[in-house]
């Protein structure tokens, strides 16, 4: 058969020589009746990046089905004589579902030779696990092709947690030990170039759909590797699914979508989880085709849809200590590749200086992400981050620089029901005193919580007729839309008259 070794130590006769007795499944374990599926909450907005996450669909998700060590006993026997049996060179040369079909051939014959007593639904369970061993990335394989599922958090090789609808919940799913697990992590890092081992245990890096995936090796992860993926949904999201979601008003949706045309300078802020990333991908959308974007990250997560977009990633050290390029290396190289936009995936350090840099020196446009749960304290962390860079500046230097060079501050927030919201949209108006002034455009107010314990509140602007950058907007031909939108989203008291603060 194609694929086993040349050798005849590896050829069929050998893997007949010691047949060993029967290897029962016990049925109470592997028999279709002991299936246990996750429990799935009722559809909610929530979901990955921004905005929530499509409600469930009702289409069939993979069963989980709890495994005794029997099981794995079978498994690792099996998947033994397979790779005594194989030969990965020529295996290697295969495409993928040639690959997958030898495989189950092979493992077919072998336990039939081994005499393993399983029914034909067992079997084909097993085939599909130990071609998920083989060519992917094992246990993970099922968790991964559910587009519900925000995020996959492995704590060691007996225990994994994912997050549906905003919610964190077991499954049953564990690996055979965690030497499986590294390799499977080693696998994952070592497609985009890197490495987790014990000198270098801590990686980030991403899946070919773009899934954020951090991984921390022992000795520093006591119990075992720990892998956390954060995936991406197949489909991206729009700033028009946002609003099917909840996340944000249509009036809400239009306001960003004038922000992105007329090249306003635009910070993200949130907490973890809270959907920046996504949300920064949906304001992406409203960029001209004909801008040439740069785009600076730790790992390569943005799904631009521009023809002109060049793409940058950093790298960590060798294992020399040497050769690390960082998001400040990057973002001051970009400044010299003519880019009209410059767009950060996150700007956790010094790099806030570079990027406040390129935004005031004729990048119109440039977005960044920044972790904080305000649009009073993301100024605040800014100035932080400046100062982490060693730069000894006035307070007030600072502020400065930050109030030319920020226009809109978009706050986004999960909420403890799970749902994401955009609970801000503000305007950096200038300094009183050493103070930034914000104004508040549109906001999101919470009211309660409904029988279902889902969170109750409205969108509305807060009747700023004229904002900061209608110049820009006017330049661009969309003062029209932009003062339409702002009176449409705007909530009136029991007199008639509009409510609201001015300024944050």
């Amino acid at each position: 058969m194609f694929g086993k070794r040349s050798t005849s130590s590896a050829g069929p006769a050998p893997r007949a020589e010691r047949a060993p007795d029967p290897v029962p499944v016990r049925p109470e374990v592997a028999a279709p009746s002991g299936r246990a599926q996750t429990a799935r909450p009722e559809p909610t907005p929530a979901g990955r990046g921004g905005g929530g996450q499509a409600p469930v669909k009702p289409e069939k998700k993979p069963v989980e089905r709890p495994r005794s060590e029997e099981y794995y006993d079978v498994k690792t026997t099996v998947f033994n004589a397979l790779i005594d049996t194989i030969d990965l060179t020529q295996l290697a040369r295969l495409d993928a579902d040639a690959a997958r079909e030898e495989i189950r051939d092979i493992v077919s014959e072998i336990v039939a030779i081994k005499n393993v007593v399983m029914s034909i639904a067992e079997q084909e369970e097993l085939l599909e696990d130990i071609c998920n061993d083989v060519l992917g990335y094992g246990p993970l394989e099922p968790l991964l092709a559910r587009d519900d599922i925000a995020d996959i958090m492995v704590n060691g090789c007996d225990t994994t947690y994912i997050e549906v609808s905003g919610k964190i919940m077991p499954t049953s799913v564990r690996f055979v030990d965690n030497a499986q697990l590294m390799n499977i992590c080693q696998r994952i890092v070592s497609q985009v170039g890197r490495r987790v081992d014990e000198s270098s245990p801590i990686c980030d890096a991403r899946l070919p759909d773009g899934s954020r995936v951090n991984v921390i090796a022992p000795p520093l992860a006591i119990d075992g590797p720990t892998l956390t993926i954060r995936k991406f949904k197949r489909d991206r999201l729009t700033l028009d699914q946002l609003v099917k979601y909840g996340t944000i008003t249509p009036e809400g949706l239009t306001l960003l979508a004038i922000i992105g045309r007329v090249r306003c300078n635009v910070i993200i802020s949130g907490g973890t989880g809270s959907g920046k990333t996504t949300l920064l991908n949906c304001l992406t959308g409203y960029i001209e085709n004909d801008e040439r974007v740069i785009t600076c990250e730790d790992s390569a997560e943005l799904q631009l849809q521009q023809p002109h977009v060049v793409r940058l990633e950093t790298r960590p050290p060798n294992l020399e200590g040497q050769g690390e390029i960082t998001m400040r290396d990057l973002v001051k190289n970009c400044l010299r590749m003519r880019p009209d936009r410059i767009i950060v995936g996150e700007a956790r350090g010094p790099e806030a200086f570079d990027l406040l840099q390129a935004m005031n020196t004729g990048h119109d446009g440039s977005m960044s992400t920044i972790h904080s749960n305000s649009p009073r304290e993301c100024i605040s962390r800014i100035e932080s981050m400046i100062l982490m860079g060693g730069y000894n500046l006035p307070a007030r230097t600072i502020r400065e620089m930050i109030v030319s060079s920020v226009d809109i501050i978009v706050q986004a927030q999960r909420l403890r029901d799970g749902s994401r919201k955009i609970t801000h949209v503000t305007e950096v108006i200038g300094l009183e005193g050493d103070v930034v002034t914000l104004q508040d455009l549109f906001i999101y107010e919470m009211h309660g919580e409904d029988a279902n314990g889902r969170i109750t509140g409205r969108h509305r602007s807060t009747g700023i007729a004229r904002p900061n950058f209608w110049d820009k907007a006017r330049y661009f031909g969309e003062e029209k839309r932009l003062s339409e939108v702002l009176s449409s989203g705007e909530v009136l008291d029991e007199h008639g008259r509009p409510l609201g603060e001015r300024f944050a």
